[in-house]
């Protein structure tokens, strides 16, 4: 397809309260809307600023976009059944990871509606089957932990994930446990803010309030192989598994049973689905607004249509952690997300919204 525009457009959501991790606070997420026209279509992709993670700012990917990835586009368009070979020739350039991600996902939205098809049918999977979500509870005193855990309950959530790491995370764990009982599944990520004795300890106290896995314990694939032995919580990689290699060391290391999976972070769906062959994996949200959220709603799809999923609750319905949005591309039910039958990602963006919250 020969590309004809690239506009880039960065924006900010606010939160509807603090998301607080042991990685710092966030009142509102910095994220890059781009827009990639090609033949007469658009393409939709989106990214962020994984900020608390130490990744590069807004302005630096929308440089990235521009200098890097642009050059690639305007020259040689790019193929819709190789849409692998034009951002592996923009990684060679440079891009990172988050860059890659948002033109990633533009290029697959061009494809699916050049094609006429949804993206999850061009990744292979049968059905837009719904996509179970967890509720996100960002770390909090014990009376706002219960208050968020009883309307994330009301909404129809059944896996509820702790955003753990600081003082106090113990207590909020068992009043999860209190409040909605035993039937819910209770997951923590503690964004690899403990030791590995940290780790054994806070484990080995919470493995009686049932814990489905704990996210990125501790901080590297070495030290999640050092706190394995140590407890009988399954434990998943996220900040330490970036590309396919670190599946395959986490594999022979044994650091982890599982990866979550961001496509900012790992640089976007043909990304995701590859890591997704070394090992299982569920899809995460990296804060991201409707474009992004609703592709990683696809990739899921397409991971279990391949049979490489966890069989767990992806992290995808943060978008209610928000206050506001700009568009929207999945129907929402309950726990659930469900991709449309439309052409691309079928994400419609609302230009009043946008305009509100655009930064530039």
């Amino acid at each position: 397809m020969r590309v004809e525009d690239l506009q880039v457009i960065p924006y900010s959501l606010p939160f509807r309260d603090p998301y607080v991790t042991a990685r710092g606070e966030l009142r509102e997420r910095h994220l890059l809307l781009i827009r990639v026209r090609a033949d007469g279509l658009e393409g939709l992709g989106e990214t962020a600023a994984l900020s608390l993670r130490g990744g590069p700012g807004i302005d630096l990917i929308t440089r990235q976009l521009r200098e890097l990835c642009w050059p690639v586009l305007l020259g040689a368009g790019f193929d819709p059944d190789r849409i692998w070979s034009t951002i592996a020739l923009c990684r060679s350039r440079g891009a990172s990871a988050q860059a890659l991600s948002a033109l990633d996902l533009a290029l697959h939205d061009l494809a699916g509606k050049a094609s006429g098809q949804p993206v999850w049918r061009l990744l292979g999977a049968p059905a837009a089957e719904p996509v179970v979500c967890n509720a996100t509870l960002p770390a909090a005193n014990p009376t706002a932990t219960r208050a968020m855990a009883d309307e994330w309950a009301a909404a129809g959530f059944r896996t509820f994930k702790l955003k753990v790491g600081l003082p106090g995370d113990l207590t909020q764990v068992a009043v999860v446990r209190q409040v909605l009982g035993p039937e819910v599944a209770i997951r923590v990520d503690a964004n690899g803010a403990w030791t590995v004795d940290q780790g054994i300890e806070r484990l080995r106290a919470m493995e009686q309030h049932m814990i489905e896995l704990a996210e990125e314990p501790v901080g590297g694939l070495a030290q999640m192989a050092q706190l394995k032995g140590n407890t009988d919580v399954p434990l998943a990689a996220d900040e330490s598994l970036i590309a396919p290699r670190d599946a395959r060391e986490a594999i022979e290391l044994d650091a982890c049973d599982v990866a979550a999976v961001k496509l900012a972070k790992v640089g976007g769906i043909s990304a995701a689905l590859e890591i997704a062959h070394e090992i299982p994996i569920y899809l995460s949200s990296a804060l991201e607004g409707p474009v992004a959220i609703t592709a990683a709603a696809h990739t899921a799809l397409a991971v279990a249509s391949r049979g490489l999923d966890t069989g767990i609750a992806h992290g995808l319905a943060t978008e209610r952690l928000f206050a506001a949005t700009i568009g929207s591309g999945v129907g929402r039910e309950r726990d659930t997300l469900r991709p449309t039958d439309l052409p691309g990602l079928g994400v419609e963006i609302d230009e009043d919204a946008l305009a509100t919250y655009r930064t530039d």
